[in-house]
């Protein structure tokens, strides 16, 4: 006979405890619960410490509200979308919820690990996941998938200043994928299952409301028209990839769109040609050349899906950044100059 286990943010536990309410496992970061249509994250950003930093934390809010990073499960080798990580893709559709647990240190004169209960999550609607380079258990390099958290609809997060990204302890770069790829977006479910703190208003930074249709379908350009890019590049003989650069003292990682090896170029794409766009472009390609290898000869490109405005032009040429975007028949601008 199950226990009773009272889910509000803000509980501390133990796995033992979950198990025993829920009817789930005790020993892996993913943890199922099928009976009760339920999946159980533990997350533990000290883990990866002894690597020199690790992915899991609460990230800086973007324009949608809070984010949470989760490493997923697989400690040697390739992580793939599938098994316990597969768990989590597919929560929506098997009805399952998704509920987030940070380690909060050792129970007193025991040496389980304690859990505080941070709230029910869903996977971002627009990017579930990104696939990042990190070392497994046997110090191996390799793709990690990082599942990308936002608290569900009404529930006020559990979580603390001590649950931020840890910074980095030093200044590395990898050579990733570029990522063009994006996974097919889910819909965000309505809240059930746990019990969330009620507050008189909620704002972006406690919870997060649907994302747009149109901010969905310009995320997918982007991916789409990188896609579309390095498929033309490698066409003409071309080999590409990009960067994860991680900072010293900060944390989170930057990751340039395409690098192109053959003209030593960098290219950071948008989904729209406004002003707006291409001004933000200009700013992270600016970040992003300091950190890339033979940064003196560097060249830089925004690439854009269809032409902007002549003023846009000229303000990218004083830059001395190139422009390359998509036509009917390819993509103008390239070879560059």
């Amino acid at each position: 006979m199950l226990t009773t286990v009272d889910l509000v943010p803000g509980l501390v536990t133990t796995r033992d405890a979950i198990a025993a309410a829920f009817g789930c496992g005790t020993f892996q970061g993913i943890e199922p619960a099928v009976e009760v249509g339920k999946v159980f994250v533990y997350s533990d950003p000290s883990a990866g410490e002894e690597y020199g930093y690790t992915f899991d934390g609460r990230a800086d809010d973007d324009e949608f509200g809070p984010l949470y990073l989760y490493t997923g499960a697989g400690a040697v080798g390739d992580q793939k979308p599938s098994g316990r990580n597969g768990s989590l893709i597919t929560a929506k559709g098997k009805a399952r919820d998704v509920h987030l647990f940070v380690a909060h240190g050792r129970v007193p004169g025991g040496g389980a690990m304690q859990q505080r209960y941070i709230g029910q999550m869903v996977l971002d609607p627009i990017t579930p996941y990104v696939i990042r380079r990190g070392p497994g258990q046997d110090g191996v390099m390799r793709n990690v998938l990082v599942f990308r958290f936002r608290p569900a609809p009404g529930t006020t997060p559990g979580w603390t200043e001590a649950d931020k990204q840890p910074q980095a302890t030093k200044t590395t770069i990898e050579i990733t994928d570029p990522e063009v790829a994006l996974p097919t977006p889910v819909e965000l479910p309505k809240q059930s299952g746990a019990k969330a703190k009620k507050t008189e208003q909620h704002n972006t930074s406690e919870t997060i409301v649907d994302i747009p249709a149109g901010q969905r379908k310009v995320q997918r350009r982007e991916g789409e028209l990188v896609t579309a890019f390095a498929a033309h590049l490698a066409a003409a003989g071309h080999k590409t990839h990009s960067f994860q650069i991680t900072i010293e003292g900060e944390p989170g990682t930057l990751t340039p769109d395409l690098y192109d090896v053959n003209d030593h170029a960098l290219y950071e794409a948008k989904g729209l040609t406004t002003r707006a766009n291409v001004r933000m472009a200009i700013g992270q390609l600016a970040d992003y050349r300091r950190h890339v290898p033979n940064s003196e000869t560097l060249r830089v490109a925004v690439l854009l899906p269809s032409e902007p405005t002549p003023d846009v032009q000229k303000l990218l040429a004083e830059q001395k950044i190139a422009l390359v975007y998509q036509t009917d028949d390819g993509f103008a601008g390239w070879p560059l100059d």
